[in-house]
């Protein structure tokens, strides 16, 4: 079983890069500059994950460039207006991974707190993830409102998008506590939780 920091990962994380760069070059190069600029931001954000180094898993930048192609996919190509379940597959493993991701950066140093409280933990992540599923379906609506564009297509349709954040979010929950204990245990990760693990275990 490969290790969740195996360099494989972060290379096939660059490749990921490699690919959206090459999408906005093509973009550009045909002039389609709306596409270029929403390759573009999803290009930086999964960069910023990938550049973490040693805060993250490398299996977690993998995927989390993984769902960066996917809604480029989606928006530029309109994947997500092709018949069957892709729109709502992608945003359930969309927030999946930020979800996972962002747990990491920001309640790693706060793990040992949360070891005799796992609902707790389990309730703050979730709860973390479907409030940024809330904020991306307004960004969403917005986005339909300045580009006069059906970026959401009914009710139904952003009810259903929130149930898959919420099933991601649940699921990053549950993987992020499992994976922030052999995490810290092993003595991999930032040095902040690896302080506040001695200082609560004397």
């Amino acid at each position: 079983m490969l290790s969740i920091n195996w360099k494989g990962y972060r290379f096939a994380a660059w490749m990921g890069q490699t690919l959206l760069g090459i999408a906005v070059l093509a973009a550009a190069l045909q002039g389609k500059w709306q596409n270029a600029i929403a390759l573009a931001l999803f290009l930086i954000v999964s960069l910023m994950f990938v550049v973490k180094d040693d805060k993250l898993p490398t299996l977690f930048d993998f995927l989390f460039v993984l769902a960066a192609l996917l809604n480029a996919g989606g928006w530029v190509w309109g994947w997500f207006y092709a018949p069957g379940p892709d729109d709502e597959l992608v945003h359930g493993f969309t927030m999946f991974t930020i979800t996972l991701a962002l747990s990491f950066l920001v309640y790693s140093s706060m793990l040992p707190i949360f070891r005799q409280h796992t609902l707790l933990y389990l309730l703050t992540i979730a709860s973390f993830g479907v409030a940024i599923g809330a904020l991306w379906e307004i960004t969403e609506w917005s986005a339909g409102k300045i580009l006069v564009t059906d970026v959401i297509g009914s009710v139904d349709d952003t009810v259903i998008d929130l149930m898959m954040d919420t099933l991601g979010s649940v699921l990053a929950a549950i993987i992020s506590l499992w994976v922030l204990q052999k995490w810290t245990d092993s003595g991999v990760g930032n040095e902040s939780a690896r302080n506040h693990l001695n200082h609560y275990k004397e």
